[in-house]
């Protein structure tokens, strides 16, 4: 018995110096590090260093950010009770980022260890199983500023399931305290808690009695969130100036593509919750399957087929939320449409990789495949490490290439006036990078701004979607993405200083963009019919240090 202790303190120690290795990249390289751009360095990066430099960090229900859309409603950069937000406050980007990237990664370890082995992988000899998949858990190449969104559910998860089963312990009721200040209810743990909620009311249904603890419990984080969330829940509740998500519509894909689609999340995952499963844990999982109808082994593994088959319902509930056949529904009940339901899919990196532990130990289980385990642990582990973002990012603009600092300050140093008096926007570059370096903008990728602003912004850039039905669609029924669009370049935003593409004949509302105080346009690509549209070149910035060539328009 000691030494398969110490065997899996041994194990534990090594996970977390493999953790250490994963993220020293943030630390060793900082600036110069490769991070993802989707959803990472082209806006919530930018968000925090904007929101820290305001003056509005916590500041109140209706204040306003003017440094985004002539007053972006500060309600929209999510609550200063989030620990996220105070990184970017105290560190560097890198610095905050790679502390945030620490912060997760430990605690998902520490999580799915926890679970599975005083819930689901108990005997002590399988102590490479818990280990071994909780390290593979934590190398996720989860979203970064979901933080602890999807990676915390295992460590609720063990507290639920103690306090389901009576025990009242302070480090339970201190996980579903905590968790809520370094994560998102609507990134997460709405769907989280809305299964405790199911498995409550199957426990009531099916034992004929109240778990009034677990009740409580899940009552409890239910209220941590409606308060660290409170901006979002006035938001959502009682803010009555309509919003650009008023007007997002998602039942659009017909049958067969939500059956498509059901198949490549089954498979593939998705972008926002990477389980990078296909290889090893899908494999896995299915021969799982197979040996317990070999051995009719349903009932003794009935947790296993429960979360088996969850986990293909979760992905159809994915797809099908797509399927244009809610349309009725959707024109009937609006929250529908403003609300992401579809996000129940994001516990399955939870169901996953518990399930790829309970196949684990299935196969441990037959003595001829017992050997393999290791193995499949390692390769599994293997394949996350080469996911890290250095590796496949590798190819994209550093952080410091991105953000062009030194570039920027070039160009804010030329046009010589305080950035608070003029308004600009960016055409084949994302707006953070401006807004990243103190620039007022009037194009902004956010998920919820005054539908009133979306309205005036279209105005600028209508002539561009009457061109392209894609770009139309994307901008209309979503418009997150509040962007110059151009027919030419669709729904590309990064021509690096290397491309060789040019704007042949683009029509934008040029009076229009100067009623709303605009400027300057920062284009990553030459515009031939610049003058066409009241557009003068005034200079082109270039640096070592920048992924771009800036060429500064000015708005005659």
């Amino acid at each position: 018995m000691s030494y398969l202790l110490g065997k899996e303190r041994k194990l534990i120690i090594f996970s977390l110096i493999v953790i250490s290795l994963y993220l020293s990249p943030y630390f060793i390289l900082g600036d110069d590090a490769h991070i993802r751009v989707h959803d990472n360095l082209d806006s919530n990066l930018a968000w925090y260093k904007v929101l820290a430099e305001s003056g509005q960090l916590t500041g109140s229900l209706d204040s306003r950010i003017p440094q985004i859309i002539n007053g972006l409603p500060r309600n929209a950069l999510g609550t200063e009770l989030s620990l996220i937000v105070w990184l970017y406050v105290l560190f560097p980007t890198m610095g905050a980022y790679g502390v945030s990237q620490g912060i997760t990664r430990f605690i998902a370890f520490l999580g799915m260890y926890l679970v599975l082995k005083d819930h689901f992988i108990k005997a002590e000899e399988k102590s490479i199983i818990r280990v071994g998949t909780a390290l593979a858990f934590s190398l996720t190449p989860f979203w970064p500023s979901g933080m602890l969104s999807t990676l915390g559910m295992p460590l609720a998860l063990w507290a639920f399931l103690h306090i389901r089963k009576g025990r009242v312990s302070w480090p339970y009721f201190l996980t579903l305290t905590l968790l809520p200040f370094y994560s998102s209810i609507v990134l997460g743990f709405f769907f989280f808690l809305s299964a405790m909620g199911i498995i409550w009311l199957y426990d009531l249904i099916r034992r004929k009695g109240w778990n009034w603890r677990f009740f409580l419990a899940i009552a409890y984080m239910t209220a941590m969130y409606l308060v660290t969330d409170y901006r979002l829940v006035y938001s959502f509740l009682f803010d009555g100036e309509p919003n650009s998500r008023d007007e997002y519509f998602h039942a659009r894909l017909s049958f067969w593509h939500s059956v498509r689609l059901t198949f490549k999340n089954f498979f593939l995952g998705h972008t926002h919750v990477m389980t990078v499963h296909t290889l090893v844990i899908l494999p896995v999982i299915v021969a799982a399957m197979l040996l317990i109808w070999k051995h009719k082994k349903w009932k003794k593994e009935r947790i296993f087929v429960v979360f088996f088959v969850l986990n293909f319902v979760l992905s159809a509930w994915y797809a099908f939320w797509f399927y244009k056949g809610w349309l009725p529904l959707t024109e009937k009940f609006h929250f529908l449409d403003t609300f992401n339901f579809a996000r129940f899919h994001f516990l399955r990196p939870l169901l996953l990789y518990i399930l790829f532990a309970i196949g684990l130990k299935i196969l441990w289980n037959e003595i001829k495949l017992q050997k393999i385990v290791p193995w499949l642990i390692a390769a599994q582990i293997i394949i996350l490490l080469f996911s890290n973002e250095e590796i496949i990012h590798r190819k994209k603009p550093s952080v410091r290439e991105f953000y062009a600092v030194e570039q920027f300050e070039a160009i804010k140093n030329h046009i010589g006036k305080p950035q608070h008096h003029y308004r600009v926007a960016s055409i084949g570059l994302h707006p953070a990078i401006a807004q990243y370096n103190g620039f007022y903008t009037l194009d902004t990728y956010n998920n919820f701004y005054p539908l009133s602003y979306k309205e005036q912004f279209r105005k600028v850039i209508e002539n561009e979607l009457k061109k392209n039905k894609k770009i139309r669609i994307y901008f209309d029924e979503w418009g997150g993405r509040c962007y110059l669009f151009t027919d030419e370049l669709g729904k590309h935003y990064m021509f690096k200083k290397t491309s060789k593409r040019r704007i042949e004949n683009i029509d934008v509302n040029i009076k229009q963009f100067k009623e709303l105080g605009g400027e300057f346009i920062f284009s990553s690509i030459p515009i031939d019919n610049a003058s066409e549209n009241d557009l003068k070149l005034d200079k082109v910035f270039d640096s070592k240090e920048s992924a771009w060539k800036i060429y500064l328009y000015e708005a005659l």
